[in-house]
């Protein structure tokens, strides 16, 4: 079945998480990629980091931006990220969810109600349970989940409680979920 759409929510760990699977992507990678990651007030340096990095362009979003294929999109600082339909991602200065803003739940689940079982979501490393909720949505949408392995996580509380909590499809080491999403692009075509 082709994905039209990959969620990943990280939070500690982020940092190593992302640029490790990121440059495993190829140019020709066409599925588009929205990222939360719980960053402190600014999210600029992560950006450039990743763009450095990738083949891939990765921009921050803004609010009503399209959703193009070969792209990845990173959270502002402060806002929610949600997808509004299946062509554009929104902003959303509500409450906190899980004591973050962006929070990874608030992704997911407004992508798994647009996107459905066309929806990969990827947990990655973090300290809280951010990502549980969202996770289970994405399952109960028929979409697909892939969790960080809890040894190869630099914050082990996110995956852990994921894989607890949810009936994933697959737990993959960090060094494998690049390879992996290239390998679901390509069948993809």
């Amino acid at each position: 079945m082709p994905y039209e759409l990959i969620v990943i929510g990280v939070s500690a760990g982020g940092l190593v998480a992302l640029s490790t699977i990121f440059p495993k992507l190829s140019a020709e990678f066409s599925i588009p990629i929205v990222v939360v990651q719980h960053v402190g007030d600014d999210n600029s340096l992560l950006v450039e980091h990743l763009n450095n990095l990738c083949v891939i362009p990765v921009i921050e979003v803004e609010d009503k931006f399209a959703i193009q294929k070969n792209t990845i999109y990173i959270a502002p600082a402060g806002y929610h990220l949600l997808i509004e339909d299946k062509n554009t991602l929104a902003l959303s200065f509500d409450p906190k969810v899980n004591y973050s803003r962006p929070s990874i739940d608030v992704l997911f689940e407004s992508a798994a109600d647009v996107f459905k079982e066309k929806l990969m979501g990827v947990v990655l490393s973090g300290a809280n349970t951010d990502g549980v909720s969202g996770a289970k949505k994405i399952k109960s949408q028929g979409g697909f989940v892939i969790v960080q392995s809890i040894e190869t996580s630099e914050a082990k509380i996110m995956p852990a409680e994921t894989i607890k909590m949810v009936n994933v499809d697959i737990i993959l080491p960090l060094e494998d979920i690049g390879p992996f999403l290239q390998s679901v692009e390509r069948k993809n075509e």
